[in-house]
Parts: structure tokens; C-alpha cells; sequence
């Protein structure tokens, strides 16, 4: 038999998908960054955490500009995204302990992406046994922190 568990913090998200087709990246610029979980605006990047994260931790470095692919940038910007992502790695190390990390980019939507048009990095932090049974038979992930918290941690390490 079928059991629910229920996760009322991902109404907004789905109510809003036919509503709002502006870029979240985008939005994320204009917003105060708690609102918008912006956790470091660089140069030309900012460090987002993912309010939908695969784990705890999820960050998402992309450029201000709405831009479609990473060879559509400057090499001295995207030396900016590799010093974010370098920083946000010794942050989450320091911050979270996780075993290991993957990182990468969906772009194009036969790749994945989930954001049209503006290109992004995803940081997730893995821990040992973190795709654990509820993700694969129940079709739930479970994550260690509260989002507030996270959010919270990482914005105060990035302030330092």
C-alpha cells in the first residue's frame, strides 16, 4: 500500500511552474538576498542555495547575466565561477563534513536543465548511504538540516 508523506514547503514551487516562467537566477538578483537564498553575490556570479536541493547543502553558482552556455563567457569569468565554486567547496568541507561532492551543469533541456537559458553549476554535497531506501522505493528524500539553517551557515562562512 501507497504511503504519503507529506511536504507542504513544496506547494509554492508547484503551484507557481505554469505561473511564473521568469528566471529564478534572474528574480534572485532583484530580491533581498534571504528571500531569494542568495548566499554571495560575486563579481559577475552569485552562490544560490537550492530551495529544492537534491541534498543538504545544494548550492547553484550562476552568472548575473542571463547568459545560455559557459562558452558564451569570458575566460576571467569564468575563473570567477571556479574561485566561487573552489570557496563553496571549502565552506560546505568545513560547514557540513560530507564524503564527497558532485558538480555539473545541465544545459539545454534534453540535458536536464531546469532553468531555460541561463546556465548554472550545481555543488551537491554526498555522504555515505545518502541515497538511501527512501529515495529509491518511496520516491522521498530526507535531508539532515532545515533550509533556514543551511542557508544561515553558509551565508555567515561566505561573510567571513
Amino acid at each position: 500500500m501507497m504511503k504519503y508523506l507529506s511536504a507542504p514547503w513544496r506547494w509554492e514551487f508547484i503551484s507557481n511552474l505554469k505561473k511564473d516562467n521568469s528566471c529564478v537566477f534572474c528574480q534572485a538578483l532583484t530580491k533581498e538576498d534571504h528571500d531569494s537564498l542568495v548566499c554571495f553575490r560575486g563579481n559577475n556570479f552569485l552562490v544560490i542555495l537550492n530551495k529544492y536541493p537534491y541534498s543538504t547543502g545544494h548550492l547553484l553558482i550562476a552568472p548575473n547575466a542571463h547568459i545560455a552556455a559557459p562558452e558564451d563567457m569570458t575566460p576571467a569569468d569564468l575563473l570567477e565561477m571556479w574561485q566561487l565554486t573552489n570557496r563553496s567547496l571549502t565552506i560546505l568541507k568545513e560547514s557540513f563534513h560530507p564524503d564527497g561532492f558532485n558538480i555539473g551543469m545541465n544545459i539545454g533541456k534534453a540535458a536536464g536543465a531546469g532553468v531555460k537559458d541561463h546556465f548554472h553549476q550545481h555543488i551537491v554535497p554526498r555522504w555515505q548511504g545518502d541515497a538511501n531506501f527512501m529515495a529509491v522505493v518511496g520516491d522521498t528524500k530526507l535531508l539532515s538540516y532545515d533550509l533556514e539553517t543551511v542557508f544561515s551557515t553558509i551565508r555567515s562562512a561566505f561573510a567571513k
